[in-house]
Parts: structure tokens; C-alpha cells; sequence
């Protein structure tokens, strides 16, 4: 009965392995994860930061809740601001809010 299955035999000796491969992979695995997540993320949060410190008084801007408004005043010690959506509606959010300052006169173009 021997004939259909082949007999296995364990290997007495187990290979070893190096531990300077296990150092080199996760090493690699570090530099993935840097090149990959964090210094895009990163890359990305400066950005945004340039854009909420260059917001001043007129800019017509996109909000992340997608509205779309004109900065009527910024409070720089509360990091609030008044954006008008019309005329009559105002409303106070915070800059952090902000998405992209968009270019003037394009309310007026909507």
C-alpha cells in the first residue's frame, strides 16, 4: 500500500537562517513605509499649513464641507474666520477648514 503515497522523511538538521537577512528586510520594510506614507503625509500637512497662513481678508475659498465662501475676517488668536457664502449668510468656521483658496471672481461665475 506503500506505493501510492511516497514515504516523507524529516530533515534532521533545519536550515539556519541569518540573522543580518531579517536586519536587511526590515530595513527595507522601513524605508517602504517612509518613502511610501510618511514623507508624502508629511509633505502634505506643510502644505495645507502655507495655505491657512497665507489666508487673508477677500480670499474666495473652498471649504471641506464643500461649501464655497468669501473670507470677511480672520481672528488670528481663536483660529476662527467669518466667511460670507452670500450676501446676507455668514457663517464662522475654522481655517483649518479650508481646502484650496480659489481664484477671485469665481463665486460670482457659479
Amino acid at each position: 500500500m506503500d506505493f501510492f503515497i511516497a514515504n516523507a522523511y524529516a530533515q534532521a538538521g533545519g536550515q539556519e537562517s541569518n540573522p543580518m537577512s531579517l536586519i536587511i528586510m526590515l530595513l527595507v520594510f522601513g524605508l517602504i513605509f517612509y518613502f511610501m506614507i510618511f514623507r508624502p503625509q508629511s509633505k502634505r500637512m506643510k502644505e495645507h499649513k502655507n495655505l491657512i497662513s497665507s489666508l487673508s481678508k477677500g480670499d474666495e475659498v473652498l471649504m471641506q464641507g464643500g461649501f464655497i465662501g468669501k473670507i470677511e475676517k480672520i481672528d488670528a488668536e481663536s483660529d476662527m474666520m467669518v466667511i460670507y457664502l452670500t450676501d446676507t449668510v455668514a457663517i464662522t468656521v475654522q481655517k483649518s477648514a479650508v481646502t484650496t483658496v480659489l481664484p477671485k471672481g469665481s463665486m460670482k461665475a457659479l
